[in-house]
């Protein structure tokens, strides 16, 4: 239930979220910036442009019928003819582009105020046009490949200022995201992580095969050197010990002075033997200890009851909580090594990671078949990104029109491109001009 509840609030959010970005994309199309009210004033002085032709073909079209009326000549007909015709196409044009944006006149003719009432239909398709033409496979494959993005990437790395902000980029994210996970999260994972890894794994096999190793190579005499030397300077730092020991293990009824003896001359014996183990490399208890290893390398390896039992002490060892505070401990360390290392300008890992940078930057730079691997994988990357989230993508776009005020969104567009529409009004007059003027010429001539 709780995860249900986790699921259901987590859907409100995202749903919330949703809402609050189309209210923001909403209020973002509504509001103009000052260079939106520049382009309006741009566009208000073209539409005046625009009509100042078409009041200029028909003040000259009236003069003309005026001028053919008084008996002017025939001259007064082929301009009459011409501004007619400049008027109508500065009309039909005029009807043409306001129609995009509203109802011309405020009348409600079909197939007017194209935007407003398709504004959806064109982010639809919109979307569909980019996810077909941008998002496919095909394209991305192929402008990768035609930009060789391989050689240009590591030209640009093996340049040194661009490997160190490269560098330095990578050791932000690195810092920042050691500090942004919770410890004890990590922790728990890497603590988890340890603990399942060797309760399924039995280490007896590579422990005997470890050990194998070091006893062929004789790694392990250093450490018997180390024992021996320190048991020899044990025994001469506390003789009374060892000789109260002995003394106090002997039967009540035997007299002080024997006890005494005995004690002495078992100290003695135990000091010679050490410090004949210390100083003879071929001493027969080294090479008993040697065997000794050797056999229980291969009971590690073989012996099922020695395998079982050091089992059990792994088990023993793995469930205690000084084990698991040390291993849970190590991740701060690791941690505070890391972010360390990653504030150090001149610490091994930044100039390691640099020098790495210029090395790959060099390689891919001169070698073409590294280059083509890291072009393929960069287009597998981009496919696979692109095939995926295709459809996400494309929704992007269809909602974020969607969430647009049809009116605002209008405008906006016409703002944008409302200058260059209103030539099309002042190339209609001006070319319905000349066809109407060709078309008088042509009919006089063949009439």
């Amino acid at each position: 239930m709780d995860a249900v509840k986790k699921a259901e609030g987590q859907a409100e959010g995202q749903a919330a979220a949703d809402d609050t970005a189309a209210e923001v994309l909403s209020v973002a199309m509504s509001v103009y910036s000052p260079a939106d009210e520049e382009r309006r004033r741009g566009v208000r002085r073209m539409k005046l442009i625009a009509t100042g032709f078409l009041l200029v073909a028909t003040v000259v079209y009236g003069f003309a019928k005026w001028a053919g009326a008084a008996g002017a000549g025939a001259w007064a007909d082929y301009v009459a003819a011409a501004a007619e015709a400049g008027m109508v196409g500065a009309l039909a044009d005029w009807f043409a582009v306001t129609a995009l944006f509203k109802r011309p006149l405020g009348v409600p003719i079909p197939h007017t105020a194209i935007l407003p009432t398709k504004k959806d239909v064109f982010g639809q398709a919109l979307g569909d046009f980019v996810g077909e033409n941008f998002l496919s496979a095909h394209v991305v494959r192929h402008r990768l490949r035609a930009v060789g993005i391989g050689a240009r990437v590591g030209k640009w790395l093996a340049e040194p200022e661009h490997a160190d902000r490269v560098t330095e980029q990578g050791m932000a994210v690195l810092r920042g995201t050691l500090r942004v996970l919770r410890d004890s999260d990590v922790q728990a994972v890497v603590s988890e992580a340890i603990t399942r890894r060797a309760e399924m794994q039995e280490i007896g096999p590579g422990l005997g095969k470890m050990l194998t190793r070091v006893v062929e190579d004789g790694g392990h005499r250093g450490v018997v050197d180390l024992v021996c030397a320190r048991a020899c300077d044990w025994l001469v730092e506390h003789r009374e010990s060892v000789m109260g020991a002995v003394e106090g293990g002997a039967p009540g009824w035997t007299p002080r002075f024997v006890d005494r003896r005995v004690g002495d001359r078992v100290y003695k014996e135990l000091l010679r033997f050490v410090t004949e183990m210390r100083d003879m490399p071929e001493h027969p208890a080294r090479g008993a200890l040697d065997r000794f290893l050797h056999d229980f390398a291969e009971e590690l390896q073989s012996d099922r009851d020695t395998r079982e039992r050091v089992e059990r002490v792994k088990r023993d060892l793995l469930a205690r909580g000084e084990v698991q505070d040390l291993i849970q401990s190590a991740w701060s360390a690791v941690r505070a090594m890391v972010v360390a290392a990653a504030e150090d300008e001149r610490s091994e890992l930044r100039l390691r990671a640099r020098a790495s940078l210029m090395s790959l930057g060099a390689r891919m730079g001169s070698e073409g078949r590294l280059q083509g691997k890291v072009e393929a994988w960069l287009e597998d990357a981009a496919t696979y990104v692109v095939t995926t989230y295709r459809d996400e993508i494309t929704s992007l776009i269809t909602e974020t029109v969607e969430s647009w005020d049809a009116e605002q969104t209008s405008r906006k567009i016409e703002a944008h491109v409302g200058r260059d529409l209103q030539f099309i009004r002042i190339n209609g007059t001006v070319v319905g001009a000349l066809a109407g003027l060709l078309i008088y010429t042509v009919s006089q001539l063949v009439g």
